[in-house]
């Protein structure tokens, strides 16, 4: 333990209060990796008085596992990569989910960044169809928009959550949903591109567990590594959520994962299987 000596104060002068070393402001720790450097996206994003006093609690709650969204019923594409043999163990596990991060994670980030920074939520929606080619995927996508709204309006009440629960009565996308429901929740677009962004790793992460009896050590550990990547994606789309504000859906990001979209074909088509996708 570092013992700190102390030296008495002069008489008459104003104590100084400054603690020891360790625990200076955290403002000179170095930059983190990512586009967005200073820890909040571009304006409009970047102002954040009109969010309710703690909401920021709430990401905490959306991007939680036993969040009630139906996420625990699919695998991300990583039973047919478990099948094939291309998901064997950790090393391939973080292979699979910083690829699947990079293409349909930051796809669906960027979405969901767009839906809590107010956007039309149809337009998004029919957006995330025209980026969702596979068929097995869209309907997996819908089935869990409508489970996600069904946590969301309980979790919490909004007009713009109830009016486009009725325009999509058998469900929006996932990623859509998910950013109107951090919107209603008072989150900013990046943490709805978080909350999204995790989900995309963390849903084959757990699944893997299930589907090879991976040690979940190892799987949290995966999850660890790919922190720095994270933030780049969520970066990286509220960023270009920023840039759909002013110039339309069309300013959102569309790369692809054609593989997983293959896969998820043959999935549909498997007679028994323990992952609804």
């Amino acid at each position: 333990m570092a013992i700190h000596h102390v030296t008495a104060p002069v008489a008459g002068a104003a104590a100084r209060t400054r603690p020891p070393e360790p625990f200076k402001e955290r403002a000179a720790r170095p930059p983190e990796p990512g586009p967005v450097r200073s820890g909040r996206p571009p304006e409009p994003f970047g102002n954040r008085a009109a969010r309710p006093a703690g909401s920021r609690a709430a990401l905490l709650v959306l991007a939680d596992g036993r969040f009630p969204a139906g996420g625990h019923a699919h695998s991300g594409g990583a039973e047919p990569a478990v099948k094939t043999g291309r998901v064997r163990d950790a090393a391939t596990l973080e292979e699979f989910c910083r690829g699947r991060l990079h293409t349909a994670g930051l796809t669906a980030a960027a979405l969901a960044a767009a839906a809590a920074a107010g956007l039309d939520p149809l337009v998004l929606d029919e957006a995330a169809d025209a980026r969702t080619p596979a068929p097995a995927l869209r309907a997996a996508a819908r089935r869990l928009g409508r489970q996600m709204m069904r946590a969301a309006r309980a979790a919490w009440p909004s007009p713009e959550l109830d009016a486009l629960a009725a325009a999509r009565p058998r469900g929006a996308h996932q990623p859509v949903v998910l950013g109107l429901a951090a919107r209603a929740a008072g989150l900013a677009p990046l943490d709805a591109a978080y909350a999204s962004a995790y989900e995309a790793v963390s849903g084959p992460a757990t699944a893997t567990v299930r589907l090879l009896s991976l040690d979940p050590f190892d799987a949290t550990a995966v999850l660890a590594h790919l922190a720095v990547d994270l933030d780049q994606v969520a970066g990286t789309a509220a960023e270009a959520a920023a840039r759909a504000v002013r110039e339309g859906a069309e300013a959102l990001p569309a790369p692809s994962a054609p593989l997983l979209d293959i896969t998820a074909e043959q999935h549909a088509t498997w007679p028994v299987r323990l992952f609804a996708s």
